[in-house]
């Protein structure tokens, strides 16, 4: 049993892997170990009362003497994996703490505008942010040679397809589809190769707006343009609508908001104190058949949202750059308005 005992010890020193150390428990303590054979190969025949006894307190305590080591030799392997796992981090770095997401202040604008025109009895549609030539020109009177192209710098693939420049390109699409009567708007992306400054941005977010019926007149318009921003901003707000040309409607609206960052006093957003938010204006007949509808028996207008100058406006953020730059000390100032 000493010999048993100081081998144990000598192969545990040995023992560089928790495997091994798991081999030398089998070993010793295994059906087939060197302790568990020795107490098989006892002849207790011959033994008398008090070497049995004897020989069955030694042989206990050399098992529990065998199991402790091989236990804190294993407790062991693992302080140390924990060690090496430690000594790869920088306990000195800060923690990694569960932040609140937020919401991009474009997105909160356009769920409060879906649920404005919602309840207006509007629908709400989408298009495809690649679009043809056909839906996002020619189908809103805007031919090859028109000026209003070069005004709007397409951004073209190679498949002759384009990034659409505004929302009115599912005006068209809408109509061939479900016809007149309808009321409907489209959020999303758009693209324009602009000169970046505070309020001009080469990706934007517009809300186009669409409604087809009978008899219906720029006072209609008017009406849904007030409604729209009283909703919107929970205040009255002070706005201008002057002549505007747009291709695909006659006549054109620029709807203008007084600047609500500077009081309409100027600023580097504005200018000169008033900010165009919603072009406007009665659909063009031309535009009317291109979408199957019979421009004697229909009218409507239509209109173009600044999605991000309407949460630039709403939330006072004074330059259209800070909403595209990835910073997120930008969205988390509207963590808590969902």
């Amino acid at each position: 049993m000493q010999e048993i005992k100081e081998r144990l010890v000598q192969d545990l020193k040995s023992a560089t892997t928790a495997e091994q150390v798991e081999q030398i428990r089998v070993d010793y303590l295994g059906r087939k170990g060197s302790i568990t054979t020795l107490a098989k190969s006892a002849d207790f025949s011959k033994m008398s009362v008090e070497e049995k006894k004897s020989f069955g307190q030694r042989l206990n305590e050399l098992k529990n003497f065998a199991t402790a080591e091989i236990s804190a030799a294993v407790e062991a392997f693992k302080a140390s994996a924990i060690r090496r796992k430690t000594n790869d981090l920088d306990l000195t770095a800060p923690g990694k703490g569960r932040r609140l997401g937020a919401l991009h202040p474009i997105t909160l604008t356009q769920m409060e505008l879906e649920d404005v025109f919602q309840g207006m009895g509007f629908s709400v549609l989408y298009g495809p942010e690649v679009e043809s030539e056909y839906f996002c020109f020619e189908a809103l009177n805007i031919p090859g040679d028109h000026p209003a192209r070069d005004m709007q710098d397409t951004f073209w693939l190679k498949n002759q397809l384009i990034l659409r420049t505004h929302t009115s390109a599912n005006q068209v699409r809408t109509l061939q589809r479900f016809g007149a009567p309808i009321r409907a708007i489209f959020p999303g992306r758009c693209f324009r190769y602009e000169a970046v400054d505070p309020s001009h941005e080469n990706t934007f977010y517009q809300c186009e707006g669409l409604v087809v019926d009978k008899n219906i007149s720029v006072a209609n318009l008017i009406a849904t343009m007030k409604t729209i921003l009283s909703q919107v901003f929970k205040r009255d707000v002070k706005v201008r609508l002057r002549p505007g040309y747009f291709p695909f409607v006659e006549p054109g609206f620029e709807l203008d908001l007084n600047c609500l960052l500077c009081g309409g006093k100027g600023c580097p957003t504005c200018g000169d104190g008033w900010i165009e938010l919603i072009p406007c204006g009665l659909i063009h007949p031309e535009v009317l058949r291109h979408g199957g509808i019979d421009p004697k028996e229909y009218s409507g207008f239509a209109f173009g949202v600044g999605l991000t100058r309407l949460a630039m406006m709403k939330f006072g953020i004074k330059d259209i750059r800070y909403l595209n730059c990835g910073d997120l000390r930008v969205n988390e100032q509207f963590t808590t308005l969902v």
